[in-house]
Order: structure tokens, then C-alpha cells, then sequence
């Protein structure tokens, strides 16, 4: 594991090297895009006998490194609280409204449109998909990504409200849509030790998980805020902010919580209370110190995803169904977008290329990937592994690279309303 491990961050770190000195562009897409590239490039020579074992060590790294034990249970819940931490929680509070009617009712929507509209693409396929996997893919690829979706915010220079509506939107549907994906896989007898296989056993592991989540999250934001305010040391705070990370996502994962959730939240309470918190210098290294380590994990993350999509073997009728669900998935993200934004739209504000940008925006990477990886063995296991490769390359690829004119009208049209 530790060789693996030290072989992936070198990788990580030639191809981060690679996209800053010569491509210059957002560091998600182009490391996903180099490794990706890399990808082809073995499959290519290894069809040729060039490799000289290259293809099957990737492999390998791959297989050790096993991706949702990766994701899930180690670096997730430090990029979560470092996205929440470099935030403006107050802004944040402002919008609550917005950014929590995005982050559930747009994830429920599009986890069930996504979910019928997937069944029928797979059976019009000839690929046997059940209604529960069907959905289970819904909320799995529903929730855009918030280390993709931060990275491009940084570089966009967004106005700030749009920002923190495009973050703190990602930020919490990635929580939710884990809940929804437990709770289908509970409901559907996929997976066990969630509740009973009942709608109301699904009810009682939503609240657990995103209501117990979110309330022990500010549990933890507030005594780390107290126990941080009562010493300045940025030493030992520095090791406080990241046992409050590591220990209360395994407490809250270990009590039947929603782990994202509570990072989340613990996040925007420390960045709320951080000038109180924190000495003006001790501040500076606090920040610098999660700042650096979101970047080196963000890296890692997409040089893994980049690896991973293109040494999956597929078939015929799996690309012609994942091309499919490329274009269904962006158009349903429209529409889960479109609905509850007319519910916020006029008492905050937001003009109309924000839907578009939300949308164009709305990029999917590691949490979907981890999610999928993560199914139990199945005859329909790889039909929704390659469906979820298929759509993160995509929104990260294409998306992530035409998204900064859509960014620019957003931009504009913002300009013109506040002017009017």
C-alpha cells in the first residue's frame, strides 16, 4: 500500500507539474485529462507488445489503492472541510435558503429522473438493469462534485454570490446525494445494516444520516471553535482542525451519520468563527496549512480518476448506453436546476444564465466514481461502473474546459441586473 501509494502521488505530481508549466488549465481537468491521456497511451503500445509491463503495474497500483476505500474512507472528509473552510460562511448563511433548496430538491429530482430515464436506456440496449440499480445510478451521479466544482470557482473569478451558490450547492448535494444512495440501496435489500428494506425504514436512515450528520457536524465545528479560541499555537491547532476531520468522520460514519454532511457543516462553523478563533497569524498558517493539503489530495484524486477511467475494459452496447446517458444526464441536471431555482430565483435575485451555468457547471468526479465502484458484485455491476467513468470524463473533459464563456455571460448578466 505505502509503495503504491508513493508511486501515485509521484505520478500526481509529474502530471500536476505537466498541466501548470505547459497546459495552464484547471488543474482538475488537466490532470484527469493527462492521466486519462496516459491511459490511452498504454492501451495503444500494450496493443503493440510495448508496454514492457507498464499497462499491468498501472493496473496493479490501481487494484492496491482500492478507489471508494480511497475516496470515502480516507481523503474525502478532507477536502469537504477544507472546500467548507475556504468559504464565506456568513455569505453561505445568507443564501442557506438557495443553496439548501438546490442541494435537495435538485438531487432528488435528478436522482429519480436519472434513475427511470437509465432503466430504459439499458434495457433499450439489450443490458439487463434493474429498477433499483437503475436507481441507485441516479444518485450516484446526481450530485455534482465539490472538488471539481471549487477548483474551476477559484480560477473563474465568479461574483460572489453566484459562487457561493455554485459551491455551497455542491458542497451539501454531495451529502445528500450518499443519504440517497444508502437509502435506495437499504430500501432495495442491496446492501444491509441501514434499516429495514421499507419505506419506512428508508425515512428513519434519511434522518439519521443527513439530520444526525449535520448535527453532529456543529457539534464538532464548536468544539473545535472553543478549543482552538482557549490556546494560539498554530501547531497544535493545525493538529486540532485535523483530528476534528479524521476522528469525527469515522465517529459519525461509525454511529450511522452522514460523514459528508458533518464535514460539511463543521467546516462552515470553523470558517464562521475563525476570526474569533484564531490569532490573525495562527489564521494564516491554519488556512495555508488545509489550503495546501486540498490542493496535493485534489491532485492525487483526478491523477487517479484520469488512470482509472481508461484501463476498465467495455463493451458495444455499454458505450452506446453511457453516450446516451451523457446527454440524458445534462439535460435532467437542466431541469433539477431549472424547477427549484424558480422557487429562489426572485427573492434572491439570480439572473437567468445562472441555471446555465449551474448546469454547464455541474461536474461529476471521484464521490460518483467511489460510489459506483463501490456496488456490490452483480450482473449489472460494470453496466453502471462504465455509465459513471463515461459521464465524469465528460463533465470534466468537456465541460471543464468550455465552461469559461458560459461563465463570462453569467458574469455580465450580473452586471446588468445589479445595474438596472
Amino acid at each position: 500500500m505505502a509503495t503504491a501509494f508513493a508511486i501515485l502521488l509521484c505520478l500526481a505530481a509529474v502530471l500536476g507539474w505537466i498541466n501548470e508549466r505547459f497546459i495552464k488549465i484547471p488543474t482538475t481537468v488537466g490532470v484527469t485529462l493527462a492521466g486519462a491521456v496516459a491511459s490511452i497511451l498504454l492501451i495503444v503500445l500494450d496493443t503493440f507488445g510495448l508496454t514492457f509491463g507498464l499497462k499491468a503495474q498501472a493496473q496493479v497500483l490501481l487494484e492496491t489503492l482500492d478507489f471508494t476505500t480511497f475516496v470515502l474512507n480516507g481523503i474525502l472528509s478532507v477536502l469537504l472541510f477544507a472546500g467548507a473552510l475556504s468559504l464565506d460562511a456568513r455569505q453561505l448563511w445568507s443564501q442557506r435558503a438557495s443553496i439548501l433548496t438546490l442541494a435537495s430538491v435538485s438531487t432528488i429530482i435528478s436522482t429519480v429522473l436519472i434513475g427511470l430515464v437509465a432503466w430504459g436506456v439499458f434495457r433499450l440496449v439489450g443490458l439487463d438493469v434493474p429498477l433499483a440499480g437503475a436507481l441507485l445510478f441516479g444518485a450516484l451521479i446526481s450530485p455534482t462534485d465539490p472538488v471539481a466544482v471549487l477548483d474551476l470557482l477559484k480560477r473563474a473569478k465568479v461574483p460572489k454570490k453566484i459562487e457561493t451558490l455554485i459551491a455551497g450547492e455542491s458542497l451539501f448535494n454531495d451529502g445528500v446525494g450518499v443519504v440517497l444512495f444508502i437509502v435506495i440501496a437499504g430500501a432495495a435489500g442491496i446492501s444491509s445494516g441501514h434499516g429495514e428494506a421499507s419505506l419506512t425504514g428508508a425515512v428513519v436512515v434519511f434522518v439519521q444520516e443527513a439530520i444526525g450528520g449535520m448535527a453532529f457536524g456543529a457539534v464538532l465545528g464548536w468544539i473545535g471553535y472553543r478549543m482552538c479560541a482557549s490556546i494560539d499555537g498554530h501547531v497544535v491547532e493545525v493538529i486540532i482542525t485535523l483530528a476534528l476531520v479524521l476522528g469525527g468522520y469515522f465517529a459519525a460514519t461509525a454511529m450511522g451519520m452522514s460523514g459528508p454532511l458533518a464535514m460539511v457543516v463543521a467546516g462552515l462553523i470553523v470558517s464562521a468563527t475563525k476570526e474569533r478563533a484564531f490569532y490573525e497569524e495562527t489564521r494564516h498558517h491554519v488556512e495555508g496549512f488545509w489550503e495546501t493539503l486540498d490542493q496535493v489530495l485534489n491532485i492525487l484524486l483526478f491523477a487517479f480518476i484520469g488512470l482509472d477511467v481508461l484501463l476498465t475494459e467495455t463493451t458495444v452496447p455499454q458505450i452506446v448506453a453511457s453516450v446516451i446517458l451523457i446527454v440524458a444526464a445534462l439535460a435532467i441536471r437542466f431541469v433539477s436546476v431549472w424547477a427549484p431555482m424558480h422557487l429562489v430565483r426572485s427573492r434572491d435575485g439570480y439572473g437567468d444564465w445562472t441555471v446555465r451555468l449551474l448546469t454547464w457547471g455541474g461536474l461529476r468526479g471521484g464521490i460518483a466514481i467511489s460510489l459506483a465502484l463501490g456496488l456490490p458484485p452483480s450482473p449489472y455491476r460494470t453496466h453502471l461502473v462504465t455509465a459513471t467513468y463515461a459521464i465524469v470524463l465528460f463533465t470534466i473533459a468537456v465541460q471543464g474546459l468550455t465552461v469559461m464563456p458560459i461563465v463570462r455571460r453569467a458574469v455580465a448578466a450580473e452586471a446588468a441586473s445589479l445595474s438596472d
